[in-house]
Order: C-alpha cells, then sequence, then structure tokens
C-alpha cells in the first residue's frame, strides 16, 4: 500500500523529471534515478509482444551521465526542446522488494528552434519507484510509446 506521503513523493518526483527535461536541465535528470536504475525507451506493440530490444535502453546511472555528456558534446542535432504534458498517476501498489509502482499517461510536444511544434510523442511510463522517508527515485523507468513510429531519433530524455 502506498501512504499518502508516499505519494505526494512519487507525484513530486514524476513532476520534478519532466520539469527537468523541459527546463533542459539535462544535468539534473539522472539525480532523479538511484544509481542501480533502468531507463528504456520501448514502443506499445514491442511491450505486447514482449520483445526485448527497444529503442533505447540503459541500465545504471552512469550509462545516464554518459547520455547527458553526449547529447551535450558529442551529438549533432538540429537544436529543439520538449514541453510534457501529463495525465494522472496510476498508483499499483507496492512490489514484495518494498517498490512503488506508478503508471502516468504523457504526450511530447517538441519546440524547434525555427518555431515548429509538433505532437512528438505519447504514451505512458511504468514506474517503478524507490521511496526512503520522504524521497522518491526512480529505480526503473520504462517509457512506454504508443506509436512504433518514431519520426526522428530521440536525443534528449523523455
Amino acid at each position: 500500500m502506498t501512504t499518502l506521503t508516499q505519494r505526494a513523493a512519487i507525484t513530486a518526483l514524476i513532476n520534478d523529471y519532466v520539469f527537468c527535461i523541459d527546463d533542459g536541465r539535462y544535468e539534473d535528470w539522472p539525480e532523479l534515478f538511484v544509481d542501480a536504475c533502468r531507463y528504456r525507451i520501448a514502443t506499445r506493440d514491442s511491450e505486447d509482444r514482449g520483445l526485448p530490444i527497444g529503442i533505447l535502453y540503459c541500465s545504471s546511472k552512469g550509462m545516464l551521465l554518459d547520455r547527458v555528456a553526449a547529447l551535450r558534446k558529442a551529438n549533432i542535432f538540429e537544436p529543439h526542446r520538449y514541453r510534457h504534458l501529463l495525465g494522472p498517476t496510476r498508483f499499483l501498489g507496492t512490489d514484495d522488494d518494498g517498490m512503488h509502482r506508478a503508471v502516468t499517461g504523457f504526450a511530447v510536444i517538441r519546440i524547434m528552434q525555427n518555431g515548429t511544434t509538433d505532437l512528438f510523442l505519447s504514451g505512458q511510463y511504468e514506474d517503478r519507484i524507490q521511496v526512503a522517508e520522504e524521497t522518491a527515485r526512480f529505480k526503473e523507468r520504462a517509457v512506454v510509446l504508443d506509436s512504433k513510429k518514431v519520426d526522428t531519433l530521440i536525443v534528449l530524455p523523455v
């Protein structure tokens, strides 16, 4: 069972996550995860079919830090930013290992440097979250996309 205090901590974490990305504070993004974490992006079709390979897979906070370093220093891409829209979070309970499970629907609007704005992605976050006292961190975040068509490489965190 997830208490009201734990729900508040989880909701704050989910909100901090999107503000961090939308504000371009990518260096702060990995700090929302525990060290031994998983972050992955997959399509709903792949998830439903049990396919193990998705669009992106990171198995530690170190890999998240590497992604941020790459996007800041190595990757070449057209400048853009995101604006996330979130649906309500559904709390699914607590696993035997104490991790809290939650899902949240999202839509990501992409704003290009030239001002072009479009609906880029939609889907749901499927989370396993560690809550210690009043602090929550992601143990696992699965970004499950509604569509199997992604029109460009995903450089920024989703």
